[in-house]
């Protein structure tokens, strides 16, 4: 049964008979860590098939994941899974850098605000950072390093704040905290292999930076957005959110 929590397919059809078929070994698979339920896929490093997308050929957002997945069965593939790359604005337009297919769509933000942290949106609590990938590998760094070292990156987008840097939390977190909201995030682990992630509860900062570090074993980490922000599309698990802000900005899709 569909969650419809999370949101309903886009077409009906997709289920019934006209979806393409599925990898093999299917990336994605549901897991528990410290009383929440999360939904974990697994992309070994410079996989060819993951990549990022924002818009269509006409320059118009793809916004939903039932459009990118019609998109990707017209090129005669599938969309295996997808899930949020990013916070957006009211344009769907990527928040930050934003590096598609080699080419900079969107500039880096580097914006710095003050105050409590609770008053800060999340995508200004330091230290933000950009996950990045390509055939060169992938990484998860500071804004500030990415800028400085310019890592060779076929995709790129910039989020915040860092969950896990160098095998450490966020020393801003706070255990047992109540800022509880589905989260989505992604951490580059052993080998350079990523881990994205999307929790099915409500669970606080702390808790989800500790699942990469701790039951991922991913010592890089990134949050990439929550509640209604927070998406994620599999067939296999019959889940194709869609947001309640009419759509998503970046999309991250892995297509074969």
């Amino acid at each position: 049964m569909i969650d419809l929590r999370y949101g309903l397919f886009a077409a009906a059809s997709f289920f019934l008979g006209a979806a393409p078929s599925v990898a093999a070994e299917e990336p994605c698979e549901r897991r528990e860590f410290a009383g929440a339920r999360y939904i974990v896929c697994s992309v070994e490093a410079k996989d060819a098939r993951l990549r990022l997308f924002w818009q269509k050929a006409d320059g118009a957002p793809y916004r939903g994941f039932g459009t990118l997945a019609d998109a990707t069965k017209a090129q005669d593939k599938a969309l295996v899974f997808a899930m949020n790359a990013g916070m957006y604005g009211t344009d769907y337009a990527p928040m930050g850098l934003y590096i598609e297919a080699g080419k900079e769509l969107r500039p880096a933000d580097l914006k710095k605000m003050e105050g409590p942290q609770s008053k800060i949106p999340n995508f200004y609590k330091q230290p933000n950072g950009i996950f990045y990938f390509g055939a060169e590998g992938a990484g998860i760094l500071t804004t500030e390093r990415f800028l400085k070292e310019r890592p060779k990156a076929e995709f790129a987008t910039q989020s915040g704040p860092i969950l896990v840097v160098s095998d450490k939390l966020n020393p801003i977190f706070i255990q047992g905290s109540n800022d509880r909201t589905r989260r989505s995030g992604v951490g580059v682990c052993e080998g350079d292999d990523m881990r994205f992630v999307i929790s099915e509860d409500d669970v606080n900062f702390f808790d989800f930076a500790t699942l990469f570090r701790s039951h991922l074993n991913c010592p890089d980490a990134l949050f990439l957005d929550g509640g209604q922000g927070a998406g994620f599309f599999n067939p296999a698990l019959k889940r194709a959110d869609w947001s309640w802000h009419g759509g998503y900005g970046p999309m991250i899709g892995f297509v074969e």
